[in-house]
């Protein structure tokens, strides 16, 4: 298997989290600033989605060997 038949779908599965969790560290910010029950109250789930993002299992092919 070639390594860039799947690059693309590892790279949008990094690219999605990472914006989500970058997402989760503004609601923070935000929930020290502005809206302090609100911010924090959505950052958890933006943070666990962005987790999810990150460690959710590619398709078969794609997928690293004892992972």
């Amino acid at each position: 298997m070639k390594m860039n038949e799947c690059l693309p779908e590892r790279m949008s599965k990094l690219m999605i989290g990472s914006l989500l969790l970058i997402g989760a560290l503004a609601l923070v910010i935000i929930g020290f600033t502005l809206l302090p029950v609100v911010g924090f109250l959505l950052a958890i789930p933006v943070a666990a989605l962005g987790v999810y993002f990150i460690r959710v299992h590619l398709n078969d092919k794609c997928e690293i060997e004892g992972s």
